[in-house]
């Protein structure tokens, strides 16, 4: 945003799409997306901007074997650093973890091609050690610190906050696709598959399984109770993000609203750049207490 051809804030804030931002926090908070690619019956499509997650999921259930994923380039990355450099002179850039993607180091060499093509702009790379909107919760920690006037050494230790406290618990559907991620055998999958066992995942720096279930209901009990566990009663933010099940994401929205004390709760959809090895039906959470409320 400008004001008489100057940029109007501090600091710019750029994530990528695996945050699982919704397009309102987005927007409201004008944090940049850059798209990681994925691959769908022969074609490559740009998360969040070709395609939206509820078509990229039909995709993928007419042809699970053909679904995969790449990170942005370092070109990509530049280009999204040029369009940040428009609205403020210093950028931070919050990227998926490093062990999950090589797009942290994709993000690192397009700050060395900005020196030369952005002169004058100050950009950090911060790897979020998560995914998901545990990740998209870091940069919108970052993004409220920038509307309050902050300047770029404090809107990273905004970040900084939330990343060491933001905890994310993921509840699969099925365990078919969990292959895909390199933690198991493929044929482990197809018979945890058989056996109706629903992982439940965490992201801390990499994916981390801590538990399975037989059930959603038994799931989504075991999942609250963990969030219980962590933050009692306190003040807490939460995101709910879901891969193609909407109701299923909607009432558990409902549920902790009316369980738990929230400064704020928000909906989005799971990003299929990892939803391709989580599978449709996927439901998570992410959450954090705000000892600030």
């Amino acid at each position: 945003m400008h004001q008489g051809g100057r940029p109007t804030k501090k600091v710019a804030v750029i994530t990528d799409s695996v945050a699982c931002l919704n397009r309102e926090l987005a927007e409201k908070y004008e944090i940049g997306i850059i798209p990681i690619n994925f691959y769908a019956g022969g074609k490559i499509y740009r998360d969040w901007v070709d395609i939206t997650p509820t078509e990229a999921y039909k995709l993928f259930l007419e042809d699970p074997d053909s679904f995969n994923s790449s990170a942005a380039s370092p070109a990509e990355c530049l280009e999204a650093f040029k369009k940040a450099g428009l609205t403020a002179p210093k950028v931070l850039c919050i990227t998926l973890s490093v062990k999950l993607s090589t797009l942290y180091n994709a993000a690192l060499d397009a700050v060395e091609l900005a020196r030369q093509e952005l002169p004058g702009i100050t950009i950090e790379v911060m790897d979020s050690l998560q995914a998901t909107p545990s990740e998209g919760m870091i940069a919108l920690a970052a993004a409220r610190a920038v509307a309050e006037g902050k300047d770029l050494p404090d809107v990273i230790r905004a970040a900084e906050k939330v990343r060491d406290s933001v905890k994310s618990i993921i509840l699969l559907d099925t365990i078919r696709h969990v292959y895909r991620s390199g933690r198991i055998p493929k044929l482990a999958s197809m018979v945890g598959s058989a056996l109706n066992i629903r992982p439940i995942l965490t992201v801390s720096g990499a994916v981390h399984f801590i538990g399975m279930v037989h059930s959603r209901k038994q799931g989504i009990e075991r999942i609250l109770m963990m969030m219980k566990d962590r933050v009692g009663d306190r003040p807490v933010r939460v995101a709910v993000t879901h891969a193609y099940a909407l109701e299923e994401a909607e009432k558990l929205k409902a549920r902790i609203a009316a369980e738990f004390n929230c400064v704020e709760i928000w909906l989005s959809e799971f990003s299929p750049v990892m939803g391709y090895a989580c599978g449709t039906g996927t439901v998570g959470i992410a959450f954090y207490t705000d000892n600030s409320v």
